[in-house]
């Protein structure tokens, strides 16, 4: 519990440093969030950190702390944040939640997500079962993307799926529900193909 209630108290320390870190320069930002990671290794080195900060200036920016999907570490992340201080100006959570529109995505009016040189819109990304691996209860699914020929295996391509599922789905959901991912060209012939955006759904009905 004394490296949780350091952290804590260091954030408590710096938090409105932390909180303008996006009014910094760039060179500003990387000494800031250091600093935020230093302190956090001290007490778990394998969790991490996001901050968002709200649309609506009246809102208070929200500081994740994430496993990285690394189910060993889930109970770290937890009680971290079940022992975070109350500060009016911050919002802490465990994880990084659901974030997307299904309704826009359902219409095609979801943004693109654009990692280096690939761009993804869930709307047009779809998926089918692989296979139920009974030794994990996990999903191995195939994920259809429309230039993945273009892409070709690229790790940038895996890791923007990741994130996109990880937004779809919510960090523990997806490293508790899917297995294995394997990414491939989109047929021309999709009627046996489901969308990505009903995988939750998917889930779901399949337990």
């Amino acid at each position: 519990m004394k490296s949780i209630n350091t952290f804590w108290n260091w954030f408590q320390d710096n938090h409105h440093t932390i909180k303008n870190i996006i009014n910094e320069t760039p060179k500003n930002q990387k000494h800031i969030a250091f600093w935020i990671n230093k302190n956090l290794s001290y007490y778990c080195k394998e969790i991490d950190f996001l901050i968002v900060f709200p649309k609506n200036g009246n809102s208070k920016p929200e500081f994740i702390i994430t496993a990285n999907g690394n189910s060993e570490y889930f109970n770290q992340v937890i009680t971290l944040v079940d022992n975070a201080p109350l500060l009016k100006s911050w919002k802490f959570t465990a994880f990084i939640q659901v974030t997307v529109e299904i309704n826009k995505i359902m219409d095609g009016l979801d943004q693109p997500y654009i990692f280096q040189d690939i761009t993804l819109k869930i709307s047009e990304l779809k998926f089918k079962l692989l296979k139920y691996n009974e030794h994990c209860g996990k999903l191995d699914i195939i994920i259809f993307l429309k230039n993945y020929n273009v892409l070709c295996d690229t790790k940038t391509a895996t890791q923007a799926i990741y994130i996109i599922l990880q937004e779809l789905l919510g960090e523990k959901s997806l490293f508790q529900n899917i297995n294995f991912i394997q990414l491939a060209q989109l047929p021309k012939n999709e009627e046996a193909l489901i969308h990505l955006y009903e995988l939750q759904y998917y889930l779901d009905t399949f337990r």
